[in-house]
């Protein structure tokens, strides 16, 4: 197992003393050293919010994306060469408010792509407004009153779409939200680890003692991630008990394995030293 700090930059995380962030950030670290994973063959696209600000802490190729647009980019990424580990890191809002569409069409294209949302069910960074995972009757500064819409199920709707891997988090579980992290990064297709991660500052409901009384995991309830139906079932489930793990997996063919372009080699690779970019832009004319 590698050394996790070469995953470090030497830049210590800016986020609120307790934040969730924290797990996530150590429980990837230890993913990629456990995965033996060269920080050169990684590749990370990161939203915006206080997830985002991840891009300065990670020592690998990064990116910094628009709001709601790190799958777009890590698409990207991933067509131009199959060959880098290629993980998407976003907050519930980034990727199932604003990037939803984006969201319900990588699910269903199936690239070979890590999706992680930091799931507080708040915007924290812009001081903690509702978001899309908001549960109703929540109180915050732009729904004084409570919340009065139904929250997204994020992961039955990845079910619904498609998803090839789906499972849940949880950043209070360093562990065993690390080893949900190598399954995802080994799974072959697109993987969803949607992580409930709580916001000390700003979401005073949904706190780590809120989740210690609630979550357990699937791996010990006999839970068959094979079952698509029994999957859908467990997503419902909320409340008193919140399963974490390994919800549904199942293998297809990916998004990129299929397109001839890149069979033999990446895209970056290809010798475009004869195209004759003039012939190309007098078709505008």
């Amino acid at each position: 197992m590698m050394d996790k700090k070469i995953y470090e930059t030497g830049v210590f995380p800016t986020w609120c003393p307790g934040c969730g962030n924290f797990g996530i950030w150590n429980a990837l670290k230890r993913a990629y050293a456990e995965l033996e994973l060269n920080p050169k063959n990684i590749f990370m696209v990161f939203g915006i919010g206080c997830s985002g600000n991840g891009v300065n802490f990670f020592n690998c190729y990064s990116f910094h994306a628009l709001h709601g647009r790190t799958l777009p980019v890590a698409t990207g990424a991933r067509l131009a060469n199959h060959e880098l580990n290629v993980i998407a890191a976003g907050g519930d809002g980034d990727g199932y408010g604003i990037g939803v569409g984006h969201f319900i069409h990588s699910l269903r294209r199936n690239l070979n792509i890590t999706y992680i949302v930091h799931n507080n069910q708040v915007y924290g960074l812009t001081t903690g407004q509702t978001s899309p995972t908001s549960s109703r009757g929540f109180k915050t500064k732009s729904t004084p009153t409570g919340v009065i819409e139904q929250p997204v199920n994020p992961i039955a709707l990845a079910i619904d779409c498609g998803g090839t891997f789906i499972a849940r988090g949880y950043s209070g579980d360093m562990p065993g939200l690390a080893k949900i992290f190598v399954e995802a990064i080994k799974h072959v297709g697109f993987s969803l680890v949607d992580v409930l991660q709580p916001c000390v500052t700003w979401n005073k409901v949904n706190t780590y003692a809120w989740y210690k009384d609630r979550v357990y995991k699937l791996e010990g309830a006999g839970h068959d991630f094979t079952n698509k139906d029994e999957a859908y079932k467990k997503a419902w489930e909320w409340g008193e008990k919140i399963p974490t793990g390994i919800f549904y997996k199942v293998e297809q063919p990916t998004y990129e394995s299929e397109l001839p372009q890149i069979a033999k080699t990446p895209l970056f690779k290809h010798d475009i030293s004869s195209v004759n970019i003039a012939e190309i832009l007098n078709e505008f004319y």
